[in-house]
């Protein structure tokens, strides 16, 4: 392998225990005298429980124990929290409900755990769960969200009337009415922005596991943050003393935020472990998966736009209903607020933006974070509106934009963000060139002789990541601070390994933050070791999401690396005789800069144990810490161009061109960044022409499985063509910006801006499947024959 540093294709390193069958997943902890959890969930959206009748099922065959809702409770297990504190308008708390590892009175949505089996085998558990006999006093569901306030509509909790959690805001409203009142035009739009399920191809998982001779509990599971989830279960949760929990999330396979969360399941399989003083494993199945991972999205929109008569925009309206689902879980009052509004402004100069969110309960699927977490919704209002504004004035898409592009830099938005630099229109102009917009005319008459429509759609989004600096976020209701550690242990022989607080679920970081260290010291990247996901050996980290393992995860190697080169270097000025200023790392070999005179790394390294021979007042060894707290968030553009070919006689789009081009600033491995990007885009373009829960009236989830729920596969997905403007980021040490979730927050725009153009109508929602487009291509008929 040799040294491959900032910028090298490295393949993934881990991929090789991955394709080999040889990951060790949470499912495949196995421990001693290991026993299985099922839990029984409800059927009904919403319901009183009037009777649980458990005997028949405690005495089955292997059962171990059936645990409830009231054995929780009385065992001084706390309420489930959420992590971000948001105040209406009008200064009032949000209206947060007690939310429960099991409730033992009353379900709000469809799969909500009501009891546990613990038993030898999971079909014994399985048969015990099918024994226990409940008396459920079904009530009225609400599932339709945007009529959650309506007077009459059913109540999901008491301590929030009306439905209403929160009712938000964020910018000046009279001074963005000031602006409508002048604008010489005005443009609005109805949007929805569809529910989805997260997909994670590994299910959750958990195993817990008790010791009672050390009052001591560990919990493997498939989380994102381990740290976070050891302290939210010591401090919140009352399961058990921080210093008497180990949690370790070992490989996971994908998140896209759903792992972030502590869920009841893993709760009660802690409090399970000891009570039956056995380790307890609970691995979800697919349809478990579908009724109780935090879904995503789920928002009802109406936005406007002004502008002047020149085109230039004057100011943005925006009134969002968000649905949060039954419970508020960690980030989902951050999500449709402060992870949403805040990008309102979009790549444009937007002078006046107000946004009023409304959160609201529904007997649904709690809703939080997934993959771009609320930078999506923001983009999709702002794209769409754009696009929308463009058609209507009958001015060029690219045109509008270009006109109202932010050019200078730091931009100072009026919901909040300060912008650091990028290039816009430089974005959009490559997009251009490399989907060949001058010749599309062409393709599109060709199309057309062909009986196809053929249509074209922009979106040019900005998101915010690293959800940091902890000061700023902790002004705005945060319950932690967001910053990262690294810890750099130089062993003896000059071998390194890392200790991240971030988490590893599909990004590569075995990888990336090898070539980190690697471009710093000249070593090779097989003689880096990167550790994580285990709280017993990592001090403490907030993981991974929003992504922040680059900006702020290799920020905080980046500052631990600083104190080990300026300890090396002290060092080695020491053995050599030179001042450690002249003293430079090339090649893996600390040198007098101008002389011949140099030790290699391992020799430097081991010096440094050996200790015969340190500068006065040195300590032994080669071992730093840092906890970098970034200065500003970091903001990923790009532009995104999608070229779409309809057959009006079924409905079916075909993507036949996607460019993407982004700005992540300093890349450290482009191979790695292509690939999350395609996995974004495949999740994005999934979201706009696949993808989407829908409920009944009475709750019950229909898109349940995969043979109602529409992931996209291989032949859904276009050859994509990627390409960057590196521009760094000057507020974070390695200039990165990060490009975990760009994908899937410019895609759906992009596809639904293509479908839109092609059809001649707005009126498609998410997703566009082909049933959908058919019915619009056959009402744009007459309107097109006429034409």
């Amino acid at each position: 392998m040799g040294v491959q540093g900032i910028g090298a294709r490295l393949v993934r390193k881990e991929d090789q225990r991955f394709i080999t069958g040889s990951g060790r997943y949470t499912d495949d902890i196995s421990e001693r005298h290991m026993t299985t959890a099922v839990f029984l969930r409800s059927p009904h959206a919403h319901a009183k429980i009037a009777s649980m009748d458990i005997a028949a099922a405690k005495t089955m065959p292997g059962v171990i124990a059936v645990i409830t809702g009231q054995d929780i409770i009385d065992g001084g297990i706390g309420d489930l929290i959420c992590g971000w504190m948001i105040h209406s308008k009008d200064g009032s708390p949000m209206k947060m409900s007690p939310y429960k590892v099991m409730d033992p009175d009353t379900v709000r949505y469809v799969g909500q755990p009501v009891a546990m089996v613990v038993a030898e085998t999971k079909a014994q558990a399985v048969d015990a769960a099918e024994a226990i006999e409940i008396d459920y006093q079904t009530l009225p569901a609400l599932t339709d969200f945007a009529h959650a306030m309506d007077e009459g509509a059913p109540q999901v909790h008491e301590v929030a009337p009306n439905n209403l959690i929160c009712d938000w805001q964020l910018g000046d409203e009279a001074a963005t009415d000031a602006a409508f009142a002048s604008a010489a035009h005005v443009v609005e739009v109805d949007i929805r922005n569809n529910r989805l399920v997260p997909s994670a191809i590994e299910p959750r998982a958990a195993v817990a596991s008790y010791n009672a001779a050390e009052d001591h509990y560990t919990l493997y599971t498939t989380s994102q943050n381990p740290h976070v989830a050891r302290l939210v279960l010591s401090a919140f949760y009352n399961v058990a003393p921080e210093h008497k929990l180990r949690v370790v999330a070992p490989d996971v396979g994908g998140g896209f935020g759903s792992k972030i969360y502590i869920y009841p399941e893993e709760i009660a399989c802690l409090f399970a472990s000891r009570t039956v003083k056995r380790p307890v494993k609970w691995t979800a199945d697919r349809s478990e998966s579908f009724m109780t991972d935090a879904h995503g999205r789920d928002h009802v929109t109406k936005a406007k736009l002004a502008l002047d008569a020149d085109y230039k925009f004057l100011g943005l309206k925006v009134d969002t209903i968000a649905n949060i689902g039954a419970y508020m879980s960690l980030f989902s009052s951050a999500t449709p607020t402060y992870l949403y509004a805040t990008l309102l402004s979009g790549q444009y100069n937007l002078p006046n933006i107000y946004a009023n969110v409304k959160l609201v309960y529904s007997h649904t699927t709690p809703v939080d974070a997934y993959r771009g977490a609320g930078r999506p919704e923001a983009t999709f209002v702002v794209e769409r509106i754009v696009e929308v504004t463009a058609r209507k004035l009958g001015i060029s898409p690219v045109e509008l934009r270009r006109r109202n592009f932010i050019t200078a830099f730091p931009h100072q938005t009026p919901v909040l963000m300060n912008y650091d630099p990028s290039d816009f229109p430089g974005l959009l102009t490559k997009a251009l060139e490399v989907i060949d917009y001058d010749n599309y005319p062409a393709r599109k008459a060709q199309s057309e002789a062909d009986g196809k429509l053929r249509g074209i759609g922009f979106s040019c989004y900005i998101e915010a990541c690293g959800i940091a600096p902890s000061q700023a976020v902790g002004s705005l209701g945060a319950g932690v601070g967001l910053w990262e550690s690294a810890e750099i242990r130089v062993n003896p022989v000059g071998t390194i390994e890392i200790l991240t607080g971030s988490h590893s679920h599909g990004q590569g970081h075995e990888t990336t933050f090898t070539q980190v260290v690697a471009e710093r010291f000249g070593i090779p990247n097989e003689n880096i070791q990167i550790v994580h996901g285990d709280t017993d050996k990592v001090q403490f980290g907030m993981g991974t999401y929003g992504s922040r393992s680059g900006p702020v995860g290799m920020g905080a190697i980046a500052k631990a690396l600083d104190k080990v080169e300026k300890k090396a270097k002290l060092l080695a000025g020491h053995l050599m005789e030179a001042d450690p200023d002249d003293i430079v790392i090339e090649n893996g070999e600390l040198k007098v800069a101008g002389t011949d005179k140099k030790l290699a790394w391992h020799e430097v390294s081991l010096a440094a144990y050996v200790a015969h021979n340190l500068p006065e007042g040195m300590e032994p060894g080669l071992t730093e810490k840092s906890f970098y707290d970034p200065a500003n968030f970091t903001f990923p553009a790009g532009a995104f161009i999608c070229e779409v070919e309809i057959d009006p006689g079924t409905g079916v789009t075909r993507i036949a061109n996607f460019v993407a081009v982004d700005d992540f600033g300093v890349i450290i491995n482009p191979l790695v960044v292509e690939g999350q990007v395609h996995g974004g885009l495949a999740q994005g373009i999934g979201q706009a022409l696949l993808e989407g829960c829908v409920y009944d009236d009475a709750g019950q989830l229909i898109t349940a499985s995969y043979m109602d729920y529409c992931v996209p596969r291989a032949d859904d997905l276009p050859s994509f063509a990627l390409d960057h403007l590196e521009i760094a980021n000057p507020s974070n040490p390695l200039g990165i910006k990060g490009c975990g979730e760009a994908g899937a927050i410019g895609a759906p725009p992009a596809v639904i801006n293509a479908i839109t153009d092609a059809l001649g109508t707005e009126n498609i929602i998410m997703p566009a499947t082909p049933e959908k487009v058919w019915r619009a291509a056959q009402a744009a008929r007459p309107q097109l024959a006429a034409e």
